[in-house]
């Protein structure tokens, strides 16, 4: 499944070069977390994390309504809630943590523009490329103490997902442009993960993220 979609990304990257109306490269931040039959919501929190990567445009009718296919390295997952509590020295700590699933997204993007303001959504492939795990300690006066990042395993979890995406954004004539998206899933990503994987609560779990985008488009030289 892995080659077979890093196949179809090099063979849609060949030709939409070749016949893209224009390409950019765009950036920004993600506000994720978990969707679907969780136990325990209040466990999982909001976690900050990142997006960055290519797009291209293919003109459908004029400028009011093109499709953009992207490819975006893109950073989710969630927070741990903190946990306080007191050292054998009678100290307090608080901890904190976060899970990072890192991602290699594909969304298809029919684009619709009426002046400035644009209206995009479509379906969205993810490959998982990586999990690691951040934790970070403070004393009782905010001070951290120590951070450390684990890389964990991928096994049992789901390698390739099926989503959607949707947005509404502006953008200027000079292809800078900024807009707010929504990613979603149908994929329960860790279904087939371990009995005792964050408890079990996470086998209908499925990604949610916000992302908060800034793009910069250039016109084909065609």
């Amino acid at each position: 499944m892995k080659k077979l979609l890093f196949v179809f990304v090099f063979a849609l990257a060949s030709i939409s070069f070749a016949q893209a109306q224009s390409f950019g490269i765009r950036g920004g931040a993600n506000i994720s977390n978990l969707s679907g039959d969780l136990r325990d919501e209040d466990r999982f929190e909001n976690k900050v994390g990142f997006h960055a990567g290519a797009t291209l445009n293919f003109g459908i009718a004029g400028d009011f309504f093109s499709i953009q296919p992207e490819l975006l390295y893109s950073n989710k997952g969630f927070k741990n809630s903190d946990e306080v509590y007191t050292t054998l020295t009678l100290q307090q700590r608080r901890r904190e943590g976060k899970v990072n699933y890192n991602y290699l997204d594909l969304p298809i993007l029919a684009k619709i523009k009426a002046g400035p303001l644009y209206f995009e959504a479509g379906p969205q492939a993810s490959y998982l490329l990586s999990v690691n795990n951040e934790t970070k300690t403070y004393d009782s006066n905010g001070t951290l103490i120590t951070s450390t990042r684990d890389e964990k395993s991928k096994e049992g979890l789901t390698d390739l997902e099926l989503g959607y995406a949707a947005g509404i954004g502006l953008a200027a004539k000079n292809g800078i442009s900024f807009g707010v998206r929504y990613n979603g899933s149908f994929t329960d990503f860790a279904k087939d993960a371990p009995n005792d994987y964050f408890d079990g609560d996470l086998a209908n779990a499925r990604h949610s993220t916000i992302m908060v985008t800034l793009g910069f488009t250039i016109p084909s030289a065609k």
